[in-house]
């Protein structure tokens, strides 16, 4: 069970926020696959404050499946912070989620995401206005990283920030156990996510940070004790985590990985999806780098890879999946990836 204010799920693992990937499409697919809870790509306050096209795009009507939603939030002055998650939460959203944890270096430098880890007095603004602007009973929750570097100082400004959101009841915390300087380099430190949950005693906290597989997922709930996770990276084109960790957290065998007749099928429910959201050529923009993602669980991935890469339009995009994602073919097993940086060796078929 997780819990995030009067929200109670089944299962603790929830898709997160992920900019340029989890629109409507890739939500429902995660919550078919058995994701209960996902968030929104992050917004910027002060495109939520804008009135008219801009707004509309961002602040689209919640879908029915798609619930509950988390819209997560990011900017730098308190009182737009506050503004945008009251439009959010008149919008229908679920819960509201704080972006203090971006390593982007455009972000940083407009004072964004991970940038406030160092300014704690700003940080611990925020997180008052923000509670304050929204309904009492909606819940507002945090996505932070364990510090700008691996200083003493900055571990101080983490646990000041950490410790104003337990102050007010904010309903969960994500923690990424990598510092803001690391982006995505190197391993996240698991020891960390420890001390936090130990700090929070018995308030909900999150972990994220190499999460590629389920067996990922099961470890770091043991291992640090933490009461839920939100898998990231580790989902993008790979919907079938959620449904693998369901069963690994349950006790169960793993289930076989995907065949290549039942990706090409979720591929194309993808595009389909996309298309219902966006129209037809936003649609094929954004699923071309999804098909690039998809391609590595294909037994022939580095060949599959290749192909979408050079498959510049829609037609070429669907010729792909008529040819890789042959029915009629006799396929290999699929293939898991554990890692973002696991070696892709198939050789194609002849």
């Amino acid at each position: 069970m997780l819990k995030i204010g009067a929200l109670e799920f089944d299962f603790p693992v929830v898709q997160a926020a992920l900019a340029g990937y989890s629109d409507v499409a890739m939500r429902l697919l995660a919550r078919r696959m058995g994701a209960p809870y996902a968030l929104h790509e992050v917004v910027l306050d002060k495109l939520v404050v804008m009135p008219g096209k801009t707004r509309n795009k961002l602040v689209a009507p919640v879908h029915l499946e798609d619930r509950p939603l988390g819209a997560q939030l990011m900017g730098a002055e308190p009182a737009e912070f506050a503004r945008a998650a009251s439009i959010l939460a008149e919008s229908g959203y679920d819960v509201i989620d704080i972006n203090f944890g971006c390593p982007v270096r455009k972000v940083l430098g407009r004072r964004r995401g991970g940038y406030l880890l160092s300014t704690p007095s700003i940080a611990t603004e925020i997180l008052h206005a923000v509670r304050s602007a929204v309904p009492a009973d909606l819940p507002v929750t945090l996505k932070m990283r364990r510090g700008m570097d691996d200083s003493a100082d900055s571990e101080r400004d983490f646990f000041r920030i950490f410790d104003a959101a337990l102050a007010l009841n904010l309903d969960a915390i994500t923690v990424h156990p990598r510092t803001v300087r690391q982006h995505y380099a190197g391993p996240s430190d698991w020891t960390f996510l420890k001390r936090a949950k130990q700090h929070a005693g018995n308030r909900t906290i999150l972990g994220s940070g190499d999460l590629f597989s389920a067996q990922d997922i099961a470890r770091m709930i043991d291992e640090t004790g933490v009461d839920g996770v939100t898998a990231a990276r580790g989902c993008i084109g790979n919907p079938w985590l959620f449904r693998e960790a369901r069963a690994v957290l349950a006790g169960e065998p793993l289930p076989d990985p995907p065949s290549v007749v039942e990706q090409g099928r979720v591929i194309r429910e993808h595009f389909r999806l996309s298309v219902a959201a966006h129209g037809e050529p936003r649609a094929a923009r954004l699923v071309r780098h999804v098909g690039i993602k998809y391609a590595e669980l294909h037994p022939y991935a580095r060949d599959v890879r290749a192909a979408f890469v050079a498959a510049t339009d829609p037609e070429r995009w669907f010729a792909v999946l008529d040819d890789w994602y042959n029915p009629s073919r006799d396929w290999p097993p699929g293939r898991r990836k554990t890692s973002p940086d696991e070696p892709v060796l198939a050789e194609p078929p002849e």
